[in-house]
């Protein structure tokens, strides 16, 4: 069994989360929606319209009012990281009831009692794990190289009347039911998937590609359930790590900049994040330049939020073109 120190540089690459790339510096056209929050990572929008973020240093899920700010405790108890990176990732709701993903919180397997997996939310303070994600990666290794059996999940979304789960480190997409089954959907090689979103039966997928993250290597793909085909949405954005959907199925990525460079896993620099519409041609249109190290997004009416690893969320207003709204992006 390898040690800690000797693969973090590795844990870095596939948990862009960690603690320790916190910053206190922000963009400067606005002030934050919202912030506070520790370790924040993935988000969804619920079936209330609330915003929930997951928190991995605490093993919390926050709700918050889309139009306020006003913050409240949705879930706790759930495993915080154990290495300042991982624990609860993103969170998904299939009707009126939630799946967290915890990942990172067991690297290999080890009998710990801790599971990287699915976990349904069952009350304030309890939960059920529906899928142990690590021990089927053990027993279904991926054909691309990598350090941890267990795999890295990256995000999770409601699909199909189930689930699906990006996994950033085995370079592929699983497919999880209700009951817990789970299975191979769509495998890649080394292009890193990270955030995801469904239209129908359609599955659109960011990639941050590996580092070190050329612009080229930042993409946003499509496929389905039955085909082996996988359409080339866009392309040309460092360190893409979410796709949404907008009014009119106006299509939107988020990518978090320039890579830095200090080593394989670290994050992009500071302040050079982005949120960009996705054209018909697969060009790509500025909505919201100098975003300091954002994670995750969501679309609620035409506004965008934006979860950062410092702990902040933004709201950027109006971000839909003609004719779905005011259209504050540059060609």
């Amino acid at each position: 069994m390898k040690l800690i120190e000797e693969v973090w540089p590795t844990i870095r690459l596939f948990a862009l989360t960690t603690f320790l790339w916190v910053s206190t510096s922000y963009s400067t056209h606005a002030q934050p929606f919202v912030t506070g929050l520790q370790g924040s990572a993935g988000s969804t929008v619920g079936p209330d319209g609330y915003l929930y973020v997951t928190e991995g240093m605490t093993g919390t899920v926050q709700r918050i009012n889309a139009t306020t700010g006003e913050t409240s405790l949705f879930v706790e108890g759930l495993p915080p990281w154990i290495i300042g990176v991982g624990g609860a990732v993103d969170i998904a709701f299939i009707g009126d009831t939630a799946y967290v993903l915890v990942t990172l919180v067991n690297l290999f397997g080890e009998p710990s009692g801790l599971v990287n997996g699915v976990y349904r939310i069952d009350g304030p303070s309890s939960y059920t794990i529906i899928a142990d994600l690590g021990a089927y990666s053990i027993e279904n290794p991926p054909d691309t190289p990598f350090d941890f059996p267990t795999g890295v999940q990256w995000s999770i979304e409601k699909y199909r009347g189930g689930l699906i789960v990006s996994d950033g480190h085995h370079n592929r997409v699983l497919n999880v039911t209700q009951e817990g089954i789970i299975s191979e959907l769509r495998a890649f090689e080394n292009v890193v998937p990270t955030g995801l979103d469904v239209s129908g039966y359609e599955i659109y997928l960011a990639q941050t590609g590996p580092a070190p993250h050329l612009p080229e290597d930042g993409k946003v793909v499509s496929f389905g359930p039955r085909s082996d085909q996988v359409a080339l949405e866009a392309s040309g954005a460092s360190l893409l790590l979410d796709v949404e959907f907008g009014r009119g199925r106006s299509l939107y990525a988020l990518s978090q900049g320039e890579w830095n460079g200090a080593f394989p896993g670290s994050s992009a620099i500071e302040n050079d994040g982005a949120l960009w519409e996705i054209n018909d041609d697969g060009s790509l249109r500025l909505i919201e330049a100098n975003i300091n190290l954002p994670n995750s997004m969501e679309i609620i009416e035409n506004d965008a939020y934006v979860v950062t690893l410092t702990g902040d969320v933004w709201r950027f207003e109006n971000i839909s073109s003609a004719p779905f709204g005011k259209g504050k992006g540059k060609p």
